[in-house]
Formats: structure tokens, C-alpha cells, sequence
């Protein structure tokens, strides 16, 4: 077990071997990381408990979830979902208390666990994963919103709470393991330069049309970009993977995990999807995480750091990977990558804009209301009308207002000129 001493993680005996697991509260237990997660907690029955679980909608799902592993409390944002929850947990003769609404849902996140996982998709996990650091250990954060959306606040009250942050995304959790020990044990206030680091590598696959003629993009249908060739994952983040949207959060993202500037970190496409990211030292040396391409590694680490623990994942087969390969961005066919890494060197309010646009475009092209490319123009669009003047990166409530106000106008400029 990790607990926090003076800012920084430090290692100590763990719940487990006090003759308890640890508790658990999976924010997001519908979802691709969800699941992934609730694999690795079958794989160790022992050392984790699953006391509380949050998801949005589908209440089939999580009735099955409450059946396995009977978590004391359960939240679905959705009333009406919660409400078919309920009455199925009482009709079978469960036990788990059932909350209807995201206020349920935040109050559920803030009751004392050992861990955090945050995996609700999208700026609806930034309120559960900011209720959760209050009373957990530990979080274990995959909600990339979290930090595109609120990185100083967001670790200012990490370390208010003194609930240290473990990154879930794989390629975060990559450069957490490829990174010296003094980096990665200070996360948000670490030195980079100081401990040796010449530049973070940050890769993604490029998504499926990385190969497709640019002229071909504009005619992209949703069922096309839906088909990663490589990772298993929800629809938005799927969509984000092909306009390497989600690449550009992950940049910024990375920036407030690892307290980088924009030239410190290089991004690569890398089709293989094996190396999940790498650190480049002063001397020459680099420093790379491999592994097949599954979330239940980079969750089983966030879960057990600094141990390691079984995830059901198999090893590499070197003999049999092939050949692996890396090039350079090409922002003619990503533009989406260069608004978000802009975004990123403009500010948090910048970086709040972006995101919002980003789900309400990418909720528009999911329902055939605009194009491919359109993506893309909307968030431009957006972000050239800049910030509200008086905007506070430090206020949640300021937070929160400018990207309802942002999603309001998105709205009405896709019925305008889209």
C-alpha cells in the first residue's frame, strides 16, 4: 500500500496484509474501463473488495455487477435507471443501497474507500472524481476530462486531501513506470529536467484511417470510425482515437501529470499499439513500456503500485510481434491533435473549450447531424472565439459554467452553419 508522506507516495503495509482487502469504488462500472477493471478484481479475490459502484444508464448491466460482487452501494446517474436498479436489487433480495441522480452518484464517490478507480467518460466524471478525493487513499484516474479540464485545481486538491493520483490511461501509465522514482512518486510538481529527462514519448496507433487518402476523410461514416483496429473501447473515446482527439487530451493530460512543457513531450504514431510510451533520458537512453494493447495491465499497476499483481493479461510474444514501427503526426490528416496541443499552450480555459466542443461534436457526427471533418471546424470555430473575459482556471463553479456556456453555443453554431 502507497500513502502519502510530505506530498510524496511512500510505501507501507496495505490493508490486505492488516487481514482486510481493500475497498473499492468503480466510478464508470458500465463502461470498456469498468469492465477491464472489475476483470482484474476477479483476479484477486483476496486483496480487493468492490464496495461501491457509479454508472450512467444501463442498469442491466450493473445489476449484473451487484449480483457478482455485491458491492454495498450502488449510483446511477440516470433516475430512471436507478430506479429499475432499485426495484430489481429488492426483488432479487440484494443488498446494496441504490442512489438515483449525479448528486447520488458524487455522494457515493465521497464515501471513504481505499481506491478510486475513475472511469466515467467524458466532463460528466470531473464532480464524482473531485467528490472522491476527499475521502479515498488513493485514485486511480482514467478520466483524462479530469485534468484537460481542471489540472491545477484538480492536484491542488489531490494534495489538499493528501490522496495521491495513479494514472490509469495506458500511455500514462507507461511513462509513470518509465519514469526515475523521484518523478514518479511527486506527480504534478515533479522535475523533469532535474531528474535527467530529456523528452516523454507519447504514442498512439494512429487510429484507422491513418493510411485513407485525405480526400477520402470527408466522407468517413460513424460505423467506419467506430472500428479501431487495435483497442476495444467505448464510442466517444473510439471516435477521439481516429481524429487523435484523444491523443491531444492525452497530451495535455500528460503535461499536468507530469508538470511538462510543450516541448517536452514528442508524439508518435505507432500502429502496433505494443510500445504504450517511452522516456527519453539525457544520456542517450531510453526507457519504453511494452505490453499487449489491454487496460487490465495499466489498472492491475494503478491498483497494486508499488507492487504487481495478476491481471489476467499474458505476456508478449516477441518471437511472433513482427516488426514495430514509428512516425511523425501529420496535422493535415489530425487536425484535431494540433487545436488540442494549442489549447494546451493557451490555458485552461482554452483546454476547457476544447473539450466540450470535442463531446458535442463528436455526439453530433455519432447521429449523422454533421461530417467527419466537421469535427474538427467545430472545435476551431470555437476556440477562435477565446475565453470569457474574468475566467478564474482555479474556480470549479467558473470551471463548470464555461463549459456549460461553451456546449450551449456549440449547440447553436451546428444549427447555424452545420
Amino acid at each position: 500500500m502507497t500513502t502519502v508522506q510530505n506530498g510524496k507516495l511512500e510505501q507501507g503495509m496495505d490493508n490486505n496484509e492488516a487481514g482486510r482487502p481493500e475497498s473499492i469504488c468503480l466510478l464508470g462500472a458500465t463502461g470498456s474501463i469498468g469492465t477491464s477493471s472489475l476483470q482484474v478484481l476477479r483476479c484477486n479475490p483476496d486483496r480487493y473488495q468492490l464496495k461501491t459502484v457509479c454508472a450512467g444508464r444501463n442498469w442491466q448491466r450493473m445489476l449484473e455487477i451487484v449480483r457478482e460482487f455485491k458491492p454495498a452501494h450502488a449510483a446511477m446517474a440516470d433516475p430512471e435507471a436507478a430506479r429499475q436498479l432499485a426495484a430489481a436489487v429488492k426483488a432479487e433480495g440484494l443488498h446494496c443501497e441504490v442512489g438515483a441522480g449525479e448528486d447520488a452518484v458524487c455522494a457515493a464517490a465521497a464515501l471513504e474507500h481505499d481506491f478510486v478507480i475513475a472511469a466515467i467518460v467524458g466532463a460528466a466524471g470531473l464532480k464524482p472524481a473531485i467528490a472522491a478525493l476527499g475521502a479515498c487513499r488513493r485514485m486511480g484516474l482514467a478520466n483524462k476530462e479530469a485534468l484537460v479540464m481542471t489540472g491545477r485545481l484538480f492536484f491542488a486538491k489531490a494534495k489538499e486531501h493528501g490522496c495521491p493520483i495513479l494514472p490509469i490511461d495506458s500511455e500514462h501509465s507507461a511513462i509513470f513506470q518509465a519514469l526515475p522514482p523521484v518523478c514518479a512518486e511527486h506527480l504534478g510538481v515533479c522535475d523533469l529536467k532535474a531528474a535527467g529527462v530529456h523528452k516523454i514519448l507519447l504514442t498512439g496507433s494512429g487510429g484507422p484511417f491513418r493510411e485513407r487518402p485525405l480526400e477520402e476523410l470527408p466522407n468517413v461514416k460513424p460505423s467506419e470510425a467506430l472500428c479501431h483496429p487495435i483497442w476495444s473501447m467505448g464510442p466517444k473515446i473510439t471516435i477521439d482515437s481516429s481524429t487523435m482527439m484523444n491523443k491531444g487530451l492525452e497530451f495535455i493530460e500528460a503535461r499536468w501529470l507530469f508538470n511538462a512543457g510543450p516541448d517536452d513531450i514528442e508524439i508518435l504514431i505507432h500502429p502496433q499499439s505494443v510500445v504504450h510510451s517511452m522516456v527519453s533520458y539525457i544520456d542517450g537512453a531510453v526507457l519504453a513500456q511494452l505490453g499487449r494493447p489491454d487496460m487490465k495491465t495499466p489498472i492491475a499497476r494503478a491498483l497494486a503500485y508499488p507492487e504487481r499483481v495478476v491481471s489476467s493479461v499474458e505476456p508478449l510474444d516477441f518471437t511472433a510481434m513482427g516488426s514495430l514501427t514509428f512516425f511523425k503526426p501529420d496535422f493535415a490528416r489530425y487536425p484535431c491533435l494540433k487545436l488540442a496541443i494549442e489549447a494546451s499552450c493557451d490555458g485552461q480555459g482554452a483546454c476547457v473549450i476544447l473539450n466540450a466542443v470535442n463531446e458535442v461534436a463528436v455526439e453530433a457526427f455519432l447521429r449523422g447531424r454533421i461530417g467527419y471533418l466537421d469535427i474538427a471546424r467545430l472545435v476551431d470555430k470555437m476556440l477562435q472565439r477565446g475565453v470569457p473575459a474574468g475566467f478564474d482556471e482555479c474556480s470549479l463553479e467558473d470551471i463548470l459554467a464555461l463549459d456549460a456556456a461553451v456546449r450551449v453555443q456549440a449547440a447553436k453554431l451546428l444549427e447555424q452553419e452545420f
